[in-house]
């Protein structure tokens, strides 16, 4: 049987096995990859409109090239947490750079959407190997005690790669065209490769000794593709048209039936015992939420801007880039607080901000808003996911044994992409949904600028609205971080 997944304190860190690089090796390791996993959303954030334009893409079509990223990353990163426990993380790390690396050529090279679709979904197979690992490596390499803030460092480069993307996103398609968006990853991946190469040791695996879940595999991958599928299309087709209602049908057969074999397989893809800590699986749901509420807050404002106010893309990209500049300032500082407050207070904390954030920039959105209030918004909505992000992180990878971890970073990075995918398509089918179909494709292109004022009425409206269905899930998460129950400082 799986080892049982109880919470845990420091002590029941087992050591590193055999040589380990050092410490400060393993972190440029873990943050090239979550660098080019992240930035590879981020600059389509603002790239999107120029890509929509050069290929004459649908409003969907448009739509895809971002959520069929974050759709294979989701099903997949999962999958491939269990994966790393079998075969090692070196060797998921290493296959998943290569894999980004050389789907960020072909993206470069895509003759058509379609193509590019195609190969954004290679790209994605690589982003899944390499996040599925990240956490994984460094609470494995890192001592108890040193592993908030360590976390906390890797926050903070996820978060320099959504301040980086958009600027870079949208200076690069300005100025050298959407393809040198893709082209920009590839000397990045190729030093990583080689970095990695030299750096990771390699490590014991299970493989022998445990078998693969593949059913388990199969049933997480219909269940989990069906839920973003039918978020996606509901917006443009409707909530009522064939491919949504496939969607739905198939998360809502596929999930049960994928809990009830995990429960009764001798080596599942996952552990039920994860979630049957209160405290863990609170976090979880919190951490659903959080990503939920704040991920398409740049999309939204990058296409807010360029559609309603006129601004090109690289002027846009510029003034989003207040979340992730908060979010890099305030992660290693929470890594540092966790030695003194619990998870539940900092992650609680974080939360309060970020809907006040939210809710502040519902209220405030205008094609003519104030460039100071825009800021103020967006520093709180990413001071408090850099407040939440460590701390929850921290809980839920320092409960659970070596063996396990790979999975369970599975568990938490699939929790957050699923978050993200929801969020993008949730946000973007609300913002448009009052627009009728030429004027929702001219606001996923960022053409909207010069329409009638009752047009940009309707489409600030519908991003109101938006915003503040994020703002709601970010209340929920509160709820479920409170409910988590007290714990204790980090040592």
């Amino acid at each position: 049987m799986t080892t049982p997944l109880t919470r845990t304190g420091a002590t029941a860190r087992e050591p590193a096995r055999g040589p380990t690089p050092r410490l400060w090796q393993v972190q440029v390791v873990a943050g090239l990859g979550g660098f080019l996993a992240g930035v590879n959303t981020s600059t389509m954030d603002v790239a999107l409109p120029t890509v929509g334009r050069h290929f004459g893409a649908s409003a969907s079509a448009a739509s895809w090239t971002l959520l069929s990223y974050m759709l294979v990353t989701t099903v997949l990163v999962f999958v491939f947490g269990r994966v790393a426990d079998l075969v090692g993380r070196r060797r998921m790390y290493l296959t998943g750079i290569a894999l980004l690396t050389g789907g960020s050529l072909l993206c470069g090279l895509a003759p058509s959407v379609t193509w590019l679709i195609v190969f954004r979904c290679v790209q994605a197979v690589g982003a899944a190997a390499l996040l599925c690992n990240i956490t994984a490596l460094i609470t494995d390499a890192f001592p108890a005690r040193r592993l908030p803030t360590a976390l906390g460092v890797n926050v903070t480069v996820a978060a320099l790669a959504q301040v980086v993307g958009p600027a870079l996103g949208g200076a690069l398609a300005s100025g050298l065209g959407w393809r040198a968006v893709f082209w920009f990853n590839v000397p990045i991946g190729v030093l990583g490769l080689l970095w990695a190469a030299f750096t990771l040791r390699r490590d014991p695996v299970a493989s022998g000794r445990e078998p693969f879940d593949y059913l388990g595999a199969g049933l997480s991958t219909l269940a989990l593709g069906g839920l973003v599928l039918a978020l996606n299309e509901g917006g443009a087709l409707g909530w009522t048209s064939p491919a949504v209602l496939t969607g739905l049908g198939l998360f809502a057969v596929f999930t049960p039936l994928f809990l009830a074999v995990q429960a009764r397989r001798r080596h599942p893809l996952i552990d039920l015992g994860l979630f049957a800590d209160r405290a863990r699986a609170m976090a979880y749901l919190a951490l659903f939420l959080m990503a939920m509420a704040y991920f398409a807050v740049v999309l939204l404002m990058s296409l807010y801007l360029q559609a309603a106010s006129g601004m090109p893309a690289y002027r846009a990209g510029l003034h989003v880039l207040y979340v992730a500049v908060a979010m890099a300032a305030v992660s290693p500082a929470a890594g540092r607080l966790r030695a003194r407050f619990s998870a539940r207070a900092l992650s609680s904390a974080g939360l309060v901000l970020t809907a006040a954030g939210l809710s502040a920039l519902a209220a405030l959105i205008d094609p003519a808003m104030n460039s100071a209030v825009l800021a103020a918004c967006l520093l709180a909505v990413g001071a408090g996911v850099g407040l939440f992000m460590t701390p929850n992180t921290s809980a839920i990878m320092g409960s659970v044994p070596a063996q396990r971890r790979g999975i369970a970073n599975g568990v938490r990075q699939t929790t957050q992409n699923a978050g993200y995918a929801v969020s993008t398509a949730l946000a973007l089918a609300i913002a448009t949904s009052q627009l009728p179909g030429p004027v929702k494709e001219a606001a996923y292109a960022g053409t909207a600028h010069g329409l009638a004022p009752h047009t940009i009425d309707a489409l600030t409206t519908g991003y109101r609205w938006a915003l503040l269905t994020l703002a709601c899930a970010c209340v929920l998460g509160l709820i479920a971080s409170l409910n988590r129950g007290p714990d204790h400082p980090a040592p």
